[in-house]
């Protein structure tokens, strides 16, 4: 079994100064930490590859030149026989899962960001799409959020959206 955290548009120092402590508890206890972009600074992507098992991240919209630099646009990784990718904007939500679908053909888990809106959804051809929200600007939802996953026997099982009151 692996343990997920997915966490997206963490806009440090911008929107906080720092992730939640229960987020970095749950850094501590996952396998692999993924991170779909909007980082907005390099100290928090030192802090996370510092303290992450493994680190699957892209960047994001807002992020510039020293970020870009040392992430993807879309990352991929095998995690125990689950196919991952990684983007953070996927376009509008309308007709996304036929989108991503056609984009990402030999994906069986897509992850990623921007709205700042939870989301988890299956298309057509079995790719599940999850948006973990973001931990630190929840904009118009109700509380910040980021996810849990687990990794068992080659499927990905156990989703968790984790809400967040600040």
């Amino acid at each position: 079994m692996t343990r997920l955290l997915l966490m997206s548009d963490t806009h440090v120092p911008v929107r906080a100064k720092d992730l939640p402590a229960p987020l970095w508890e749950a850094v501590d206890a996952a396998d692999v930490v993924v991170h779909a972009g909007d980082w907005m600074a390099v100290e928090l992507l030192d802090a996370l590859q510092a303290r992450a098992a493994r680190l699957v991240a892209v960047w994001g919209n807002n992020d510039g030149d020293a970020l870009r630099a040392r992430l993807p646009e879309v990352a991929y990784a095998e995690i125990d026989g689950v196919r991952l990718a990684v983007t953070h904007e996927t376009g509008a939500a309308q007709g996304r899962e036929k989108r991503c679908a056609a984009r990402f053909p030999d994906v069986d888990v897509l992850v990623f960001g921007h709205s700042h809106i939870p989301w988890d959804s299956t298309a057509e051809n079995g790719l599940r799409l999850l948006n973990p929200g973001s931990p630190t600007d929840r904009r118009r939802q109700p509380t910040h959020t980021w996810m849990t996953a687990e990794i068992r026997d080659g499927a990905l099982t156990d989703v968790v959206l984790h809400p967040l009151e600040r």
